[in-house]
């Protein structure tokens, strides 16, 4: 039986080494930071504490999507060998990347009959992706066939809760999350946004909470709220706060016993608009 290979892009924010281990073909999006270009590579070129610190510091990055063009260079090599390809995408309500792909697909599957690429839009986003791409992982380590997995993935993306709060309202200010005037105001009473991302793969706001430890606190109730079955591995990825996403999964761990925690820097394609200080929660439960 053909066995399918499983693709994703950086927005994933897996840990490196979990990257390595499953040797997961990865293509880089990437964002422009002090004056030059870089791709999104993990936090190899440029470290994680390297760029929130100098996001603290005033640099504001700017990020760009995958083009059609880069995605035909990169699943060519592959399509021709005859692999057949799942790509999880970024969501398509934040990015055009999984449009692009969309794209080069049709192109890319007419020139390599030998192969076939099918791509899932995940409707996700940082380790939320990264979570659905392992469990993609865990579905091809049972022996499961391509058609197998992308009905897998389709049938559960929707189960996959995100939740996150934001340390500095500004960054969402400027991405158009949050009005100036609720920036400013948020700011000066320390309120807190929870937000999670919705069936449409966009980034709405739940609720409010005054202080920085309800907000944790508030992660941890959210999880305890939706969480379906038992024994789950849960993803937290955070914006250069390890200290407090850490202070998250023992709440986590005091209410509900996981298989395992999973834990990583956001990247900086996601941290550019969600900033230093953000804490972001993952797992499965019955609807988003």
């Amino acid at each position: 039986m053909k066995k399918p290979l499983i693709v994703t892009d950086s927005c994933c924010d897996l840990p490196l080494d979990l990257v390595k281990d499953y040797d997961i073909p990865i293509i880089k999006l990437s964002f422009s930071f002090k004056g030059k270009n870089h791709t999104d590579d993990f936090g190899q070129s440029i470290g994680y504490k390297e760029f929130y610190d100098e996001v603290r510091g005033g640099e504001v990055p700017t990020t760009s999507q995958i083009n059609t063009y880069d995605f035909e260079q990169f699943f060519a090599p592959y399509l021709e060998k005859g692999e057949d390809i799942i790509y999880i995408s970024f969501s398509s309500a934040l990015s055009g990347t999984c449009q692009s792909a969309m794209i080069a697909k049709e192109t890319l599957n007419e020139k390599y009959p030998q192969g076939n690429l099918t791509v899932v839009d995940s409707k996700c986003a940082s380790m939320g992706q990264g979570l659905l791409v392992y469990l993609a992982y865990k579905q091809l380590e049972q022996g499961k066939t391509k058609d197998e997995i992308v009905a897998w993935l389709e049938d559960n993306k929707m189960r996959l809760n995100h939740w996150f709060t934001v340390s500095d309202l500004n960054h969402l200010k400027r991405g158009g999350r949050v009005s100036a005037a609720s920036a400013t105001v948020g700011t000066l009473l320390s309120i807190k946004p929870i937000l999670h991302v919705d069936n449409e793969g966009r980034l709405v706001p739940k609720t409010k909470v005054k202080g920085r430890k309800k907000s944790i606190k508030s992660l941890c109730n959210y999880l305890q709220e939706n969480i379906s079955e038992e024994n789950q591995t849960v993803f937290i990825s955070h914006g250069d706060c390890e200290d407090e996403a850490n202070k998250l999964a023992e709440l986590i761990k005091d209410v509900y016993k996981p298989k395992e925690i999973i834990l990583n820097y956001i990247g900086p394609v996601i941290g550019s608009h969600s900033g230093p200080g953000t804490i972001a929660l993952f797992f499965m439960g019955e609807e988003r």
